[in-house]
């Protein structure tokens, strides 16, 4: 062991005297060197869908207690879950089957068994006038039936919309008596095979479906007309519409969404026209809002161009 190890490791021993020991100064203790820095990245920035957008409402969380529906269909879960079930029964037996009566059936019958059924609904269109005061359109849809349960045998033939009658068809059930005065549409709902409607127009169904077996009795509370009436006007309405529907869900990123809003907006439309009113564009963007109900005023200003100035618009401001 070396001395200086030793009197750094003892040092209470005894030292010889100075003249015969030579001491040596310790060593510097080695430094180590701290590593440098490392550079800290910048945190990355959001991504925002829109550039514009502000990146704290954009990061903000939706507020507790907000709706997982949209604006007048509450039951969006139950009614997707419903519109997924329709979607599979459709591609697996119901367009097979209406292309296929469309396929089998010749053009002629297919039109006369369609003018038939349609014919069969003027008495229900009748009684739902009379209930909506509307005499004159009362009178003419009598007319219409007449003339095609008779001159049109039985209905297959539309004589009474050929020019010199000219009394087209027009549909009209106990959802628009309700709506005419004032109920209101209630919750949207689809329904396999059913396709969309409202609480309104589904509990008015049946008071439709009553007229004829009341009023007649037989043969239209028989099963097997009940069945007919339903499958041949729903096949052949299917196989004309398989263009259309195909158009409307080829584009769209939600189908769900995309027919709830074609279907709404065209029935608010339908009941502004009962009301003998034009349903403006605002009310059809919210198609649940009830076509009679005083439109709401709004505080925001009227620009004729949303990019203008609204300082250069007020005559406090403009130069003389």
């Amino acid at each position: 062991m070396s001395l200086s190890l030793l009197l750094l490791s003892a040092p209470a021993l005894v030292v010889a005297p100075a003249q015969d020991v030579q001491t040596e100064a310790p060593a510097p203790p080695v430094v180590v060197p701290a590593p440098p820095p490392q550079p800290q990245e910048a945190p990355a920035a959001p991504e925002l869908a829109d550039p514009l957008a502000d990146p704290a409402t954009a990061a903000a969380p939706p507020p507790a207690g907000a709706p997982g529906h949209a604006k007048g269909d509450p039951l969006e879960g139950f009614n997707r879950r419903m519109f997924g079930l329709h979607q599979s029964l459709d591609k697996a037996i119901y367009r097979p089957a209406a292309m296929g009566y469309k396929h089998v059936a010749p053009k002629p019958l297919r039109t006369g068994l369609r003018h038939f059924f349609s014919n069969l609904t003027e008495p229900v269109a009748f009684v739902n006038y009379l209930l909506q005061l509307k005499f004159g359109k009362a009178g003419r849809t009598l007319v219409r039936f007449t003339v095609n349960s008779t001159l049109g045998v039985g209905g297959v033939l539309d004589l009474a919309k050929t020019e010199g009658i000219n009394i087209p068809h027009h549909d009209n059930s106990f959802g628009d008596t309700l709506a005419r005065y004032g109920v209101g549409p209630g919750p949207y709902l689809f329904l396999p095979l059913v396709g969309p409607t409202t609480l309104r127009d589904l509990l008015g169904g049946p008071v439709d479906g009553a007229v004829l077996p009341v009023a007649i009795g037989k043969p239209f509370t028989d099963w097997r007309y009940q069945v007919s009436s339903a499958v041949i006007p729903g096949l052949d309405l299917r196989a004309e519409s398989d263009d259309e529907l195909r158009a409307l869900f080829a584009g769209a990123v939600d189908p769900y969404a995309t027919l709830r809003s074609v279907w709404l907006q065209n029935r608010a439309a339908e009941v502004a026209a009962i009301r003998h009113r034009k349903a403006p564009p605002a009310e059809l963007d919210d198609p649940m809002r009830d076509p009679d109900a005083p439109a709401r005023a709004s505080d925001a200003p009227e620009l004729s161009d949303p990019l203008s100035d609204p300082a250069a618009h007020n005559p406090a401001t403009t130069p003389r």
